[in-house]
């Protein structure tokens, strides 16, 4: 659903008033507004996305100096790119004269970035090399008037970025994942697939359908047979008992059960959610594809399967589920009130041959499956909720925990409002 009827009448008052009526009904889905307001999408992006830690891309796509990359969130460009020397660097796709952006391939190599506009010439660190006749201005100094950087964090080959440039170290806050991401050797690993899924819905539903999986036993049937977390945890305790006790022997993988909390709310810091947990297969299941058979090399350090899954919660918007052969990255981006990207890349082990070790059809069949199946309820969630009279029912006390906490840092995040904003 690409356009919606919004409310002509809302203002800053409103969205308050709506934030208090909301965490006055803890535990309840979110209200229809949240979904319509164009207000309320602009603090979102202010408050919330442009302050968290968001995965860009991986370390492979910029293997040489001078390869970039654009990475797209709501309505802005972000310039990922190898200077010559090697250094990493990530910067806003804005020229610094009237705005225009100095690039527009998605990915290619590049020894500067030139506006097509006026001509100003960027150096690939993001320096100002050439204004044009600028020298007539008094007082111009080219050292003012670089592409604006962007914080930035490479972890495991994983790069994050933070458009709060004044937002704290998360270094410290990711080396807690170090111990039960390590096997996967992500840094060295190579991307076996990508797929762009563009969704019309709000970002918020793409993100609540992930976060729950009371819906996984009836809308992902193939999922639903070999991943155990579609069962209430009482049911899959002896499952998980069993894969937890000989996890360490059977991988080779030391620190592979720890498991670490820290979400939204439980976050060290704002939009610096760390996480990890690892769940059972059903018994005849050792990895994430059609049949439960590998479609891969094993990982990094992985020496064997041990019937388990291990889920990773890298900031408020990125997901990895791991495989001892293969690893599946979750993004969601907002790009409008009501469109999201919802990327999924797949890694295998960095010296797999395509053809030979693996296919990518083999490897992203099970997640490709259930992520058009997701498209489909969730654009069918957005025609519901955006109803005039939808009113949202309770969350479920254990499938939806983590979708009732998300729902409580966003209100969070988004307020308080105050006459003057």
């Amino acid at each position: 659903m690409k356009f919606i009827a919004t409310n002509v009448d809302d203002s800053y008052r409103v969205l308050g008033e709506r934030i208090s009526a909301q965490q006055e009904r803890s535990g309840f889905a979110l209200d229809s507004y949240f979904y319509r307001s164009h207000l309320t999408y602009q603090r979102e992006l202010e408050r919330i996305i442009y302050k968290s830690w968001l995965y860009a891309g991986h370390i492979s796509q910029i293997p040489n100096p001078g390869d970039y990359f654009l990475f797209d969130l709501g309505e802005d460009s972000i310039i990922i790119n190898r200077d010559a020397s090697g250094e990493v660097h990530a910067m806003h796709n804005i020229c610094r004269h009237r705005g225009a952006r100095v690039c527009e391939d998605l990915r290619g190599n590049r020894t500067s970035f030139v506006c097509p506009y006026h001509g100003w010439v960027y150096n690939d660190d993001g320096s100002l090399k050439v204004a044009r006749d600028m020298n007539l201005l008094e007082g111009f100094n080219d050292a003012d008037f670089g592409l604006k950087p962007v914080n930035y964090k490479v972890f495991e080959g994983l790069i994050f970025i933070n458009c709060d440039i004044e937002a704290p170290d998360w270094s410290s806050e990711l080396e807690k994942l170090s111990k039960p991401i390590q096997g996967y050797d992500l840094a060295n690993a190579k991307i076996a697939e990508s797929t762009l899924y563009k969704v019309d819905a709000n970002w918020k539903l793409c993100l609540e359908n992930y976060l729950e999986c009371y819906h996984c036993a009836t809308s992902h049937r193939a999922y639903a047979k070999s991943h155990s977390l579609k069962a209430l945890a009482c049911q899959a305790q002896p499952l998980n008992d069993a894969m937890m006790a000989r996890a360490e022997e059977a991988t080779a993988v030391e620190g592979i059960t720890d498991e670490i909390v820290e979400y939204y709310s439980l976050a060290k810091q704002f939009g610096g959610c760390v996480c990890h947990s690892r769940y059972a297969l059903y018994d005849g299941y050792v990895t994430g594809s059609e049949d439960g058979k590998p479609v891969a090399p094993l990982m990094g350090g992985f020496k064997g399967y041990d019937g388990g899954a291990s889920d990773f919660h890298l900031g408020p918007l990125t997901f990895m589920l791991n495989y001892p052969d293969h690893c599946v990255l979750y993004r969601f981006i907002p790009r409008s009130l009501t469109q999201t990207d919802m990327q999924l890349v797949w890694f295998v082990r960095g010296d797999a041959e395509e053809g030979v070790d693996y296919s990518k059809k083999r490897v992203s069949w099970l997640w490709d499956q259930t992520t058009q199946e997701d498209e489909f309820i969730i654009t069918r969630n957005s025609e519901g909720v955006n109803s005039h009279f939808f009113e949202p029912g309770p969350f479920h006390p254990e499938f939806e925990e983590l979708s009732m906490m998300f729902v409580d840092w966003y209100l969070k995040a988004l307020g308080p409002v105050s006459d003057k904003d």
